[in-house]
């Protein structure tokens, strides 16, 4: 355990990611071959930021709420492999495919079809991986 990771606000930043993606971030948080040493500096603030300020904050915003949000933020930003995780995250937290294909909707009126498009493609591989895990076997 790094000395990061004894910081009782990271701990708990981390502890939320693991609750809202249903694994732990610690095994992508480290720094890899050829990064600088301040590369966790940079992993720790976003954690901290993301996990530990802004998804906890649910007295106005629930987490469904918040989970369709970033969904929508991702998608609409084409970050695609983040959207992925969102999508995760959004439907482990009562958001319905019907809703992000809702979404999705809204999306491509506002950031155009093409956008909506590319974002929808992972919205369809999550859809798929999570029916697959649904059946019986």
């Amino acid at each position: 355990m790094t000395d990061n990771q004894k910081e009782p606000g990271y701990a708990a930043a981390l502890d939320t990611a693991a609750r809202l993606l249903g694994r732990r971030l610690e095994p992508f948080l480290e720094p890899g071959p050829g990064e600088p040493a301040n590369a966790a500096d940079f992993t720790r603030l976003a954690t901290l930021h993301t996990f530990g300020d802004a998804w906890p904050r649910t007295d106005v915003l629930d987490t469904r709420t918040r989970a369709l949000i970033s969904v929508t933020i991702a998608a609409t930003l084409g970050t695609l492999e983040p959207l992925r995780g969102q999508l995760r995250i959004a439907l482990g937290n009562g958001v319905t495919p019907q809703e992000i294909v809702e979404a999705f909707i809204h999306i491509e009126a506002y950031a155009g079809a093409a956008r909506a498009f590319d974002g929808y493609q992972i919205a369809r591989q999550v859809f798929q991986e999570i029916h697959a895990a649904e059946q019986p076997r």
